[in-house]
């Protein structure tokens, strides 16, 4: 998401009223926000509003979406096939498109199809690598 204030998703939200009753179709300010907020990839107006007031967090994370990110330093693409819990807690599991190996040796592999995390309203892991970077992030696709 660009850098979208309460105050441009309100001025959208009266414009999209006002188109609409223009012709013909009359929605509600709760409507039009709520219409609003799913252009914006949330689920609902509450959900945009917080995610713009925590700095535009990244979009919210659903069974089935298609992910990318890095987990122990190694990029991957693939979908969200488990997902439980509230989002500042969020268990994932992830399919991957392809595998990965997540051993930095020449001397051994161990390649990973699936990758199963927790992640906080970021979108990383609590948990980091020995150098301090999470070790599992997580991007919505776009």
């Amino acid at each position: 998401m660009t850098d979208l204030s309460l105050e441009t998703a309100k001025t959208q939200a009266k414009a999209l009223r006002q188109a609409l009753q223009a012709k013909g179709t009359v929605v509600t300010h709760a409507q039009a926000l709520e219409l609003i907020a799913q252009q914006h990839g949330a689920r609902d107006w509450n959900t945009l509003h917080a995610r713009i007031a925590h700095g535009n967090a990244p979009h919210e994370l659903a069974l089935g979406d298609t992910v990318s990110g890095q987990y122990l330093g190694q990029a991957f693409n693939g979908r969200i096939i488990g997902l439980s819990g509230p989002e500042h807690l969020r268990q994932i599991e992830i399919k991957l498109d392809h595998p990965i190996d997540t051993v930095r040796f020449d001397s051994f592999s161990n390649w990973r199809h699936r990758i199963r995390g927790t992640l906080g309203e970021n979108g990383q892991s609590h948990r980091k690598t020995s150098d301090g970077v999470p070790q599992l992030i997580v991007e919505k696709a776009r």
